[in-house]
């Protein structure tokens, strides 16, 4: 389900855009298979974390994709700390 917020992407360079949880959930999934977990397990944790950024996101109409980052890495530190520190630093080794 896609959320009517606004994404402020790289700090207002680019054109912003709709949340979109799919492409949230793929990036988390990706995280977890990087850092060798189950596809099994990879998937559940993905949608976990998916639905807290959901909650945290009816709060705010418009935030920057590193908001997002900030709260989906706390919630995937939850579920899986090695992929959360990937996911974290991801767009620093890049």
């Amino acid at each position: 389900m896609d959320l009517a917020v606004d994404i402020i992407k790289q700090g207002g360079k680019r054109q912003s855009e709709r949340f979109m949880r799919e492409k949230l959930h793929a990036s988390i999934v990706a995280a977890c298979l990087s850092v060798r977990a189950p596809e099994g397990q990879a998937e559940p944790i993905a949608n976990a974390v998916c639905e807290s950024v959901i909650v945290w996101l009816r709060q705010h109409p418009e935030v920057t994709s590193n908001d997002i980052r900030i709260v989906a890495t706390k919630q995937l530190r939850i579920h899986h700390p090695e992929a959360a520190y990937l996911y974290e630093q991801h767009r620093i080794t890049i």
